[in-house]
């Protein structure tokens, strides 16, 4: 993404949108954890831990949309976390680039029991 000004240009990277996103998520409560959206993804991260693990970020024209994989806690509500996510990963992207985001676009790849003596 770029953006012209009468200075010069400022050009903002996926991967630092992403990273935004990653942080945004695993803050908001419910998610235990991102994943990918593919095996060989996770395989991956397993050895190299990237900060934009489970994002992907999309332009089309000046519009951002966003793919967040996300983990969710067993027993809590599937889509008041999702709602949450969306919503937190939103806030902070827009507060952070100054631009709106289109669409995000939350996958419940699987659930997780924290604490299984609890």
């Amino acid at each position: 993404m770029a953006e012209t000004n009468t200075i010069g240009s400022i050009n903002i990277s996926p991967r630092a949108i992403a990273t935004l996103a990653h942080h945004a998520a695993v803050q908001t409560y419910g998610v235990v954890g991102l994943a990918s959206k593919s095996l060989v993804n996770d395989l991956t991260n397993f050895v190299v831990k990237d900060p934009t693990h489970g994002v992907d970020v999309h332009y089309e024209g000046d519009s951002i949309l966003i793919d967040i994989y996300i983990v969710v806690e067993y027993g809590t509500r599937i889509k008041s976390v999702a709602n949450s996510v969306a919503n937190s990963v939103r806030f902070n992207v827009e507060k952070a680039l100054g631009l709106p985001v289109e669409a995000i676009n939350v996958h419940v790849q699987g659930l997780r029991i924290s604490d299984p003596d609890a």
